[in-house]
């Protein structure tokens, strides 16, 4: 239960790991007029998980839909995300010769 920019540091640290480049290519909901560069992670805000007892809200997480893309497919930069607490793998495909991984992930 973080902050959505608690999450953008974790994705950043996970492309650092991975990608020795300068700029870390984490997106959050990025406008179509934003060039993506390769590997990326793009994320965004897709529902929330509360938690009801007494009728009052006492817990709730937002769900992301965090998506890996990338030209190699048997990229690591998945398997770190698939790591991450409360995250699980949703699907998988390919277009125009990207790879998407696809995971809903509670933060």
């Amino acid at each position: 239960m973080g902050l959505r920019t608690d999450l953008h540091s974790i994705l950043c640290n996970i492309m650092s790991e991975k990608v020795k480049r300068p700029e870390k290519h984490v997106y959050f909901q990025p406008p179509e007029t934003v060039k993506l560069l390769y590997p990326c992670i793009l994320y965004k805000l897709s529902t929330d998980l509360p938690r009801h007892a007494d009728n009052i809200k006492y817990f709730n997480m937002k769900c992301y839909t965090v998506t890996v893309i990338d030209r190699n497919p048997d990229s690591d930069i998945p398997d770190l995300v698939a790591k991450l607490p409360y995250c699980r793998f949703d699907r998988f495909y390919a277009v125009d010769y990207l790879n998407h991984f696809v995971f809903e992930l509670y933060f």
